[in-house]
């Protein structure tokens, strides 16, 4: 089966929410694994906010850092895909198949502030293009109305 994501003629969608039960029906991802708790605003596989809720019972912060705990960089960039990916998956449910989307790219990554505990994270997602079955995504992770990261991020979007 051929994936067209660039069909013209798709209706747009109606989802502008994804709770977590959409979100793991969407993604392979889970605990410890999954860094988005709910996907707002969503318009198509235009735009989102995705919502992390960072908790001091995370895993990563046993040793990221003891006593002074940053939730890492890497995961910030992680959740943003996340956020991507759910917003494709879900916008194209209506087509024949099981899908998955995997990160080929980060550009421009810059970390600005740490978050840590007790922050709620907002993932910023702006799809910047797509041609056939390659996206490329603008994200900013926003605490707070300040941005603490931001990115360009490419993905594919794979039948499973």
């Amino acid at each position: 089966m051929s994936l067209d994501l660039d069909a013209a003629n798709d209706p747009p969608a109606e989802t502008t929410e994804l709770s977590i039960d959409d979100i793991l029906e969407c993604l392979p991802h889970r605990y410890p694994f999954l860094m988005v708790d709910k996907i707002v605003k969503i318009n198509g596989d235009e735009s989102a906010v995705g919502i992390k809720n960072i908790s001091y019972n995370e895993p990563m912060f046993q040793g990221h850092f003891p006593g002074k705990p940053v939730f890492p960089g890497v995961l910030i960039i992680e959740g943003m895909a996340q956020t991507a990916g759910a917003i494709v998956i879900a916008h194209n449910k209506s087509k024949s198949g099981r899908f998955l989307v995997y990160m080929l790219t980060v550009d421009k990554a810059k970390f600005r502030r740490p978050a840590g505990p007790g922050d709620v994270l907002e993932y910023h997602i702006r799809k910047l293009q797509l041609r056939r079955n390659i996206g490329r995504y603008e994200a900013k992770a926003i605490v707070d109305g300040i941005v603490v990261a931001e990115a360009e991020i490419g993905a594919m979007i794979s039948e499973e």
